[in-house]
């Protein structure tokens, strides 16, 4: 039932056996609200592509390349796949853009209602777990071909260390205790990743590392966008510690990028 009210901006009320709770996504099924991607074979979609994750000595950094494909097309040169989810999490996303995107709005939405309704933020083990749902919600639109893969990261505060999880398509999720990649540039990124990964690892080195593993993807995988400075657009990478989320500047990655350059230039 609702209270009256303006026309459009009814306030849902539940009896007590019937309230959702703290799930946002429950909340909108309860007052007829559905959220759901249209898909069908053959649809070319844009997909993103390659995103890493690593955990370093005072938290993770995460790191996703621009670049949206639809076959072999660029469909995006712009797109950002490395996300803000609250202030201790992110998330970055490889698959069918549409779906992806909004799954991540979703998981926004439930971790602020959460934290409104309870008083206190989800766990990060709790919040690995809400994405793992949503991820396994998007299994009859993966089987048709809109794959979601993301990576999710957060600082825990319990635990006072970064974490990383890897997921399926079907919504299983894997805690990684080092490094992640995802997308279709995964398997030079991932190795860049194994290669350089060093116990203690500062932020510096922890930010050249992802960016060069972004850069040997773009370099062997077509569908990877490497750093673009004719355009100005550069990897997203941003950081999370205790102090939360933070995104570096474009000029700062550009720096790392040329010095990157520099060295494949004189090797």
């Amino acid at each position: 039932m609702t209270t009256p009210g303006t026309p459009g901006m009814a306030m849902p009320m539940f009896r007590p056996g019937d309230d959702p709770g703290a799930s946002f996504p429950e909340l909108l099924r309860r007052v007829g609200v559905t959220v759901a991607v249209p898909a069908g074979p053959g649809l070319d979609v844009p997909h993103a592509t390659t995103c890493v994750g690593l955990r370093y000595l005072d938290g993770v950094v995460m790191a996703g390349d621009r670049r949206a494909t639809s076959g072999n097309l660029i469909s995006h040169r712009g797109m950002e796949k490395v996300v803000q989810a609250d202030r201790h999490s992110g998330v970055a996303i490889a698959g069918a853009a549409g779906p992806a995107m909004e799954m991540i709005k979703l998981f926004q939405l439930q971790l602020e209602h959460y934290e409104k309704v309870e008083g206190s933020p989800l766990s990060l083990e709790g919040k690995a777990n809400t994405l793992s749902m949503m991820v396994r919600g998007n299994l009859p639109a993966a089987m048709q071909g809109m794959v979601v893969v993301p990576i999710f990261a957060g600082f825990d505060l319990r635990a006072r260390t970064g974490r990383l999880w890897t997921y399926d398509v079907t919504g299983g999720r894997y805690e990684e205790h080092e490094q992640v990649a995802t997308g279709s540039g995964m398997l030079h990124a991932g190795t860049v990743l194994r290669v350089g990964q060093r116990s203690g690892l500062d932020r510096q080195a922890a930010v050249r590392l992802v960016c060069r593993a972004i850069w040997e993807a773009a370099d062997a995988d077509s569908a990877t966008g490497g750093p673009d400075a004719l355009r100005g657009i550069y990897p997203v990478v941003a950081t999370i510690t205790a102090d939360g989320w933070q995104r570096l500047a474009d000029d700062e990655v550009a720096e790392v990028f040329a010095s990157i350059a520099e060295e494949v230039r004189t090797r």
